[in-house]
C-alpha cells in the first residue's frame, strides 16, 4: 500500500497557508483602451465569455485555491460590479471566516480618492490589521486566467520571500511600455525590476523573452504594512506597487519571480489581457474553437459567477432561407436564433436574432435584440442594443463610421446602445 503520509502533510502545510491569507483584489480600473465598453462599468466588470463578469475569474481562483477571505477594492463606475458582487458572491458564511466583501474608495484615512494600487491597499490597512493574516494575496481584476495560488503561496514559504511576485515570458515588442519586467538569477531571486520600460531586460538564454509582472503579488503582511506606511507619507510617490513599492524593496528585501506554467504540460500557462477592444474580441472568439487553451467546461477548476435563471436556447425555423442555425459557435441560456445563420459567434444571454440575418465572427454581450435581415461581421455589439432592422454592420468600415461606430486597429467594430441613438446605462 503507498505511503501518502508525506502528501498528506504538505496538504495539510497548504492549507494553513490559505488560511492565514487574505486576497485583495484591485477591481478600480478604467479600462479607457476598451472605450465606450467602460463607458458604464469598470473594466472588471465587463462581461466575457458568454456568461462571466472578468471579475469573476481572480475570485473563482481563490475559492478553488482554497482562499476565501476575500477583499474587493473597487472605484471606477463601481456600480454594476458591486451589484454583480452581491448578486454572486455574497453566499459566503461569515461565521466560519469567509467571507467576500466590497472595499469603495471611502477616504476613510485620506482626503483623497485611491490615488495608486498601493494606495488602495494603504487605505484600507484597518480591515488587514483586524484580519491579522500572516499573508496578503494582492491581485489584478482584470485579467483572464485559471490559476492556483497554492503554489505560489508554497514557493514564497519556502523560499522565505518578503514578496513574491507572479510572471510570465513575454515577447519583448509586447512588454515594451505594456508590463512590469524583471530580472532574475538563477534561483528566480529578483535583482531589478523596471515599470514599462521601453527596452525591456531579455530572459537570460532567450533574447526574444521579457519576464513580464503579471500583477499578483504575495507579501508578508508585517513586511507590507511598514512599506505602506513609507510610502504614504512620501509626498513624491505614486503610490504604486509597479512604480514605487517593488523598485523600492529589492535591495533590501528578499524579492522572487514566481513564473506561471502549467502544471500539466510546465509550459507557458493561459492569461490574457483583454484591456483593448481587439484582445477583448480575440479572447472571446478563441472560446468558439474545439478546444480553446481556457477550458470554461473544467469541472475541476469551475469559474463561479452570478447569472439569472434563464430557459434553455433555442432555434426555431427550417425553411430555405429561413433557418435557425449556429455554426461553430457558443450561444448562452435565454437565447432565441429565429430563421437566422450564426457562425463563428458568440452570444451572450437573454440574445434575441430574427429571421433573416447573417453573423459571423461577431461577440454579442446580453441582452441584445438584432432585428430582421442585419448582416453583422467582426463585431462586439454591447448589451441592451437593440439592431434596427435592415443593420449592415462590418462590411464597410466608411460607413460604419459614418454610422459612429467605433472601429479598432485591426477592424473590429463596436456598437453600442448610444452610438445607436437608444438610451443608455445598461452595464
Amino acid at each position: 500500500m503507498p505511503d501518502n503520509s508525506n502528501s498528506k502533510v504538505v496538504y495539510r502545510y497548504v492549507s494553513h497557508l490559505t488560511r492565514d491569507t487574505l486576497a485583495l483584489i484591485l477591481a478600480g480600473g478604467r479600462g479607457t483602451r476598451l472605450h465606450e465598453l467602460t463607458d458604464f462599468r469598470a473594466k472588471p466588470a465587463v462581461h466575457f465569455g458568454g456568461k462571466y463578469r472578468i471579475i469573476d475569474f481572480p475570485l473563482s481562483n481563490c475559492v478553488n485555491s482554497g482562499i476565501r477571505r476575500i477583499g474587493v477594492l473597487t472605484q471606477y463606475k463601481s456600480h454594476s460590479l458591486i451589484r454583480h458582487l452581491v448578486r454572486g458572491w455574497s453566499h459566503f458564511k461569515q461565521e466560519l471566516g469567509e467571507y467576500v466583501e466590497i472595499l469603495p474608495a471611502s477616504q476613510q484615512f485620506s482626503e483623497e480618492w485611491y490615488q495608486g494600487t498601493a494606495d488602495a491597499v494603504h487605505q484600507n490597512l484597518d480591515i488587514i490589521r483586524v484580519t491579522k493574516p500572516k499573508y496578503i494575496l494582492i491581485l489584478s481584476g482584470d485579467h483572464i486566467y485559471k490559476m492556483d495560488y497554492r503554489s505560489m503561496l508554497l514557493a514564497h514559504a519556502e523560499s522565505g520571500s518578503d514578496l513574491t511576485v507572479s510572471c510570465l515570458e513575454v515577447p519583448i515588442e509586447e512588454a515594451a511600455g505594456a508590463f512590469g519586467v524583471m530580472s532574475v538569477d538563477e534561483e528566480n531571486r529578483v535583482y531589478q525590476f523596471d515599470e514599462k520600460p521601453e527596452k525591456p531586460t531579455p530572459v537570460p538564454g532567450k533574447p526574444d523573452k521579457t519576464l513580464a509582472s503579471m500583477g499578483n503579488y504575495i507579501f508578508n503582511t508585517d513586511i507590507l504594512l511598514k512599506l505602506l506606511e513609507s510610502d504614504g507619507q512620501d509626498p513624491d510617490s505614486e503610490h504604486d506597487f509597479g512604480k514605487n513599492i517593488i523598485p523600492g524593496i529589492i535591495k533590501d528585501h528578499k524579492v522572487y519571480a514566481f513564473p506561471f506554467r502549467s502544471p500539466a504540460t510546465n509550459e507557458q500557462a493561459y492569461w490574457r489581457d483583454v484591456g483593448s477592444l481587439d484582445a477583448f474580441w480575440e479572447a472571446n472568439m478563441e472560446l468558439i474553437s474545439p478546444e480553446p487553451e481556457l477550458n470554461l467546461y473544467d469541472r475541476d477548476w469551475p469559474i463561479w459567477t452570478y447569472q439569472r435563471h434563464l430557459p434553455a436556447a433555442k432555434f426555431v425555423f427550417d425553411d430555405d432561407g429561413r433557418r435557425g442555425m449556429a455554426v461553430d459557435s457558443v450561444v448562452s441560456g435565454g437565447c432565441i436564433i429565429s430563421g437566422s445563420h450564426l457562425k463563428k459567434t458568440l452570444l451572450f444571454s437573454d440574445v434575441r436574432i430574427h429571421s433573416y440575418s447573417d453573423i459571423e465572427d461577431t461577440v454579442i454581450l446580453p441582452e441584445v435584440v438584432v432585428n430582421r435581415h442585419c448582416k453583422i461581421r467582426r463585431a462586439i455589439i454591447d448589451r441592451g442594443c437593440d439592431i434596427p432592422e435592415g443593420t449592415i454592420i462590418g462590411y464597410d468600415a466608411e460607413q460604419d463610421k459614418a454610422n459612429g461606430f467605433r472601429i479598432s486597429s485591426k477592424g473590429i467594430v463596436l456598437v453600442t446602445r448610444g452610438m445607436l441613438g437608444q438610451p443608455e446605462g445598461y452595464a
